[in-house]
């Protein structure tokens, strides 16, 4: 069982702002003490470039950040760790994956994607619509952004799948698993964004056998800056990188020949975000030590209490009342979005409100705009209670007031 107290301890943000209620785990989550120790700990003890020193602490600095590519890989259930690609953040990864993959497509190859899902997802493909000539089309989804299984009939030049798990305004759990079957019945690749499951639920890649996964580390009580791109091991040595320079070549020539290192590395140019890395393995190990099928029972759990309380609240419309994991979304009748987020912000509650990325979502849910309150490990009922009654005495006079 879960030491929710022991948990909520071990997060500075918790203890130096006891007044907060911090419910936009979506946009990012905080970091525990482990985290920021780990990032410490590279810069007092071994602050060195990675890959291309001899020395104690280059040596030691090397270690390290080649020891989270083995975190990763276990967290994910990788068949090995050269199949994990450091990168910026998710939205670097799918780009990595779009980008490095328009040799391989031709014009009128399909791309199917969702409405529900977040710009990351949605843009490269359209760039690579503009440019190339593919296709980008959509899968059938329930009112809720779930893909219709029963309904899908991919065409034969389908090359690529490209869904979230958990899509990051709805929290609706896509899939994947026959998704990627039905993908590969056509021979297309399985990518998924898995920036909102990561900390939430446990992920199987070998089982789930999808191709590409993309994460980032900021959304699973890592650092900022950090992401990561799973491929297959074939799938990755075919696929080009988007950026290039140092230690990602093998070798260069003069007159223009390139020999790249391979997968993982060739990904990698110029120095990365080493600290961020270490963080990285830090969060992995946290979240590891709890445990994810810990984590995803608590979690819903807590989400039922929230929404079983919030739905006896006559002004409030939720879009994803039947979900039982991700964000709770709503609107409150007669009053804009930011304006309910600014007054929960004014009694030091964190909510995130607008189109969240997702600007095709619209056409699913029927509005543009919408509040988006998410959870985290270290999210408790007392939180939500007086989510609850401050959201009781919201008015439209009180969201005005606030500003005067």
């Amino acid at each position: 069982m879960m030491d929710l107290v022991n948990i909520r301890s071990q997060f500075p943000m918790l203890q130096n702002h006891p007044e907060l209620i911090y419910l936009d785990n979506g946009a990012t989550t905080y970091k525990p003490y482990s985290v920021i120790q780990s990032i410490l700990s590279y810069y007092y003890d071994f602050n060195s470039n990675v890959e291309r020193g001899d020395y104690e602490t280059a040596v030691k600095a090397d270690q390290a950040y080649e020891s989270v590519r083995r975190k990763v890989a276990k967290l994910i259930h990788a068949k090995s760790d050269g199949e994990i690609v450091f990168t910026a953040n998710a939205t670097a990864s799918l780009n990595q994956i779009a980008y490095g993959l328009s040799k391989q497509l031709q014009p009128k190859d399909v791309v199917y994607i969702t409405e529900g899902e977040h710009a990351s997802n949605v843009l490269p493909w359209f760039r690579l619509q503009e440019e190339l000539g593919i296709e980008v089309e959509y899968l059938p989804v329930d009112e809720v952004g779930k893909v219709r299984l029963d309904q899908i009939s991919l065409k034969e030049n389908t090359k690529v799948v490209s869904v979230a798990e958990v899509t990051n305004v709805l929290g609706t759990i896509q899939p994947i698993k026959e998704l990627a079957q039905l993908a590969h019945e056509v021979g297309a690749m399985m990518v998924v964004d898995a920036a909102q499951t990561i900390a939430h639920h446990p992920i199987d890649v070998q089982d789930l056998d999808v191709d590409y996964i993309c994460f980032s580390s900021h959304k699973m009580y890592g650092p900022n800056g950090v992401g990561v791109l799973y491929g297959k091991q074939t799938l990755l040595e075919a696929l080009d990188p988007i950026v290039l320079g140092g230690g990602m070549n093998a070798r260069f020539y003069r007159k223009g020949q390139v020999e790249l290192k391979h997968a993982p590395y060739k990904f990698e140019a110029g120095t990365p975000n080493i600290e961020g890395v270490i963080g990285l393995g830090a969060a992995c190990d946290f979240l590891l030590s709890v445990g994810l099928d810990e984590i995803e029972a608590y979690e819903k759990e807590l989400r039922t209490y929230f929404y079983d309380q919030i739905r006896k609240l006559d002004l409030m419309e939720v879009y994803n009342p039947k979900n039982s994991f991700g964000p709770i979304t709503f609107n409150v009748k007669g009053i804009f979005a930011q304006d309910v987020a600014g007054y929960l912000a004014h009694h030091h509650i964190a909510v995130r409100s607008g189109n969240h990325c997702a600007k095709l979502l619209h056409h699913i849910i029927g509005t543009d705009q919408s509040v988006r309150a998410s959870l985290a490990i270290y999210n408790n009922r007392e939180e939500i209670d007086r989510f609850v009654k401050v959201m009781r005495e919201i008015s439209l006079e009180k969201t005005i007031d606030i500003f005067f």
